[in-house]
């Protein structure tokens, strides 16, 4: 069965794609923090793959394939990380993620709760976090 993208477009903070069959998926934009953190003219500038089964946009290096959309993870914005970042809008979601050694888009999955990390990881989250503020405390 190959299904392709024949449309896409943005409503409500969710991306939705039509297939040629008629279907139509969706996702929330806190999946693709890429997408999230764009403006609306950088989200409508994409194109469809060769094939119909991914759609990319060159300014934001981005690429979501059909089956992401298969996904049905939605947000749950009541965790622990989330929680911290909210409290702390100064902390720099680019640089924590790079300290903890992980993706800004993981890391960015993490706070919006599309993702959950394991306890290790979150472990290694919170001890970053906790060492930022032990040196901010120093100054």
């Amino acid at each position: 069965m190959n299904v392709t993208i024949v449309k896409v477009w943005f409503n409500d903070g969710r991306i939705l794609v039509q297939t040629d069959d008629g279907v139509i998926l969706s996702r929330p934009l806190e999946a693709f923090p890429a997408l999230l953190d764009a403006t609306p003219e950088q989200r409508n500038h994409f194109e469809i793959g060769l094939y119909g089964d991914d759609i990319r946009w060159e300014e934001l290096d981005e690429d979501i394939h059909l089956t992401s959309f298969l996904e049905k993870a939605e947000p749950d914005p009541d965790n622990e990380i989330a929680a911290i970042f909210k409290r702390f809008p100064q902390l720099n979601v680019s640089e924590m993620a790079r300290t903890i050694g992980i993706n800004k888009s993981l890391l960015s999955r993490y706070i919006y709760g599309i993702k959950k990390p394991s306890p290790s990881r979150k472990g290694q989250i919170l001890e970053a976090i906790r060492q930022l503020g032990r040196e901010m405390a120093s100054i």
